[in-house]
């Protein structure tokens, strides 16, 4: 066994101390063959804060390809779960539906086994990360909500495909994906930050206008999935064990017309909340990253509506639609950055813990 020193950190600088005796064997270096695991093992608030990027960009990127899998009519490509079909465990083409729609569905489920590892090293660097010299358990709950939310995904996914699409737990199962990425941009924001109370950048009423558009955001996110489980692109042209009888996907009863209408007036209301805060922010002199950010998603709601309207008054191609989704999610992150922007809780605590001497990490040997 060897033994590995805590500047094994990406961040450790410095020259080795003078007389300092060679490495025994088994000792791996910074630049040996575990050094990809100090950013996790030994991390520092920057590379906290990249991995909790990472963990924000893989749950925004499995909502995108989720919704591609709905767009491509390929949400039954599996009619089965957790195996494909009832008879293979892998993409395997079923009667009834083209194969294509059978490895696009499939891909999107492996995927989901690169977003626990992504989870699970969020968790893993989170739990490590003591830079004041204790753990900061807030961020750990908030890490640990990734992995966890992986699995609950998985078994949702399957009811989801077990009910052929039922757009209720469609629904669900978005929203849930949206509440994981909520937790990995909260992550992200607060690894950034001290634990001190929060002090104001902005305005009260700023401040609270900035807190008011994240529900409004969730609701706008709430009304398009009804909207879609609404509409045509119910995910699939396929309904597996239908027997010989006609069969479809379930969909909302409601007239698609109004629901189409209440979601444009949301994304109304939500426009002339963000237009009323970003010029406000600008006149108050608010900090400059809270003022881009501002201007920033007046910029997506705006883009984000003419994209709406063009997909409705187009017949709702599924391209359009994805970009739509993928808007959304734009969107969701964007406010929650927001949110976080206008107040302070102070810097990061200097590091006193795992960076200091002496702390050693024990791997094997190289033989």
């Amino acid at each position: 066994m060897g033994s590995v020193p805590a500047d094994l950190s990406p961040d450790a600088t410095g020259p080795a101390p003078t007389g300092t005796a060679p490495a025994p064997t088994g000792t791996v270096t910074r630049h040996g063959a575990w050094a990809w695991a100090a950013p996790f093992i030994f991390p520092t608030p920057a590379s906290m804060r990249r991995v909790a990027l990472a963990g924000v960009v893989a749950n925004a990127g499995i909502i995108m390809t989720g919704a591609a899998v709905r767009l491509s009519a390929s949400g039954l490509g599996c009619p089965d779960w957790p195996a494909c079909t009832s008879s293979s465990l892998v993409a395997a083409h079923t009667s009834g539906d083209p194969i294509v729609h059978t490895y696009i569905e499939f891909t999107n489920r492996m995927l989901t086994f690169a977003l626990m590892v992504v989870a699970v090293l969020v968790m893993v660097t989170a739990w490590r990360f003591r830079p004041p010299g204790t753990r900061r358990r807030g961020l750990v709950w908030l890490a640990a909500a990734q992995p966890l939310g992986v699995v609950a995904q998985a078994v949702l996914g399957g009811i989801v495909v077990l009910t052929n699409l039922n757009p209720a737990s469609v629904s669900i199962h978005f929203l849930l994906s949206s509440t994981i990425l909520a937790l990995a941009v909260t992550l992200w924001s607060r690894c950034a930050e001290g634990d001190g109370p929060a002090t104001r950048l902005v305005r009260a009423d700023l401040r609270v206008l900035s807190v008011a558009l994240v529900p409004v955001v969730a609701l706008m996110l709430a009304a398009g999935t009804v909207v879609t489980g609404t509409g045509p692109l119910a995910g699939s042209t396929f309904v597996p064990h239908a027997g010989g009888g006609a069969a479809y996907v379930p969909r909302y009863h409601l007239p698609l017309e109004g629901v189409t209408q209440l979601h444009a007036d949301i994304g109304w209301m939500l426009g002339t909340l963000v237009a009323v805060l970003a010029v406000c922010l600008q006149l108050t002199g608010a900090p400059r990253r809270v003022r881009r950010l501002g201007w920033l998603l007046l910029g997506l709601v705006g883009l984000q509506g003419v994209i709406g309207y063009a997909q409705y008054f187009s017949g709702l191609p599924a391209g359009l639609v994805w970009v739509h989704v993928s808007g959304s999610v734009l969107i969701w992150i964007t406010a929650l950055r927001l949110m976080f922007a206008t107040r302070d809780r102070g810097p990061v605590p200097s590091a006193a813990g795992l960076g200091r001497v002496g702390r050693t990490l024990t791997v094997p040997a190289e033989t």
